[in-house]
């Protein structure tokens, strides 16, 4: 078995802004640099069979690059927030890229989560924080409502293996899938 998620890679500049944000925010946690991506789709844990197949899919894929950046932070959670993120500006291409790798990961056999996609980029996890902490959360996530990046051409797609540790996930690029 395999975990696996396929996402879009982070240009450094885009890494350095959120960094910055992480930074600003009382954040127990922080992904790592090297770690932070826009997720499509989790696969799961897949067996061998299942990923060859939805490899197959991505490889087949035939879309366009297209711009994106991000905008705004939030905390996911409500009253009990466990993750810090930044979003992502709405984008029409992103959304019809995501139905598309989401439907051959479904007909690949892979186990789909069927929560709407919020495309967004995880900052920070962390336990459930005590009142004066949740309020220091939402403070930092209001004063960084402004926050945008620069834009970036989007110019492939990215295949990850997800490795658990004590210290948190480690991501083993496995393939990379040009756009056209």
């Amino acid at each position: 078995m395999i975990r696996a998620f396929i996402g879009i890679d982070l240009p450094q500049a885009v890494r350095g802004a959120l960094q910055v944000q992480q930074f600003l925010m009382p954040l127990t946690r922080k992904v790592e640099p090297e770690n932070l991506h826009l997720t499509l789709v989790f696969l799961g844990n897949c067996p061998e069979p299942v990923l060859e197949a939805a490899h197959d899919g991505f490889e087949a894929l035939r879309e366009r690059g297209f711009t994106l950046s991000l905008q705004g932070l939030g905390l996911f959670g409500k009253s009990k927030p466990h993750t810090a993120w930044a979003g992502v500006a709405p984008s029409p291409a992103l959304a019809h890229l995501q139905a598309k790798v989401e439907t051959i990961a479904r007909r690949a056999g892979c186990e789909v989560d069927s929560r709407k996609f919020l495309p967004h980029v995880t900052l920070g996890r962390f336990p459930t924080p005590e009142p004066a902490e949740v309020a220091r959360l939402e403070r930092a996530v209001a004063l960084g409502a402004g926050f945008r990046s620069d834009p970036w051409e989007v110019t492939e797609l990215t295949l990850w293996r997800s490795h658990l540790t004590a210290r948190g996930p480690h991501y083993e690029v496995l393939v990379r899938y040009p756009l056209g």
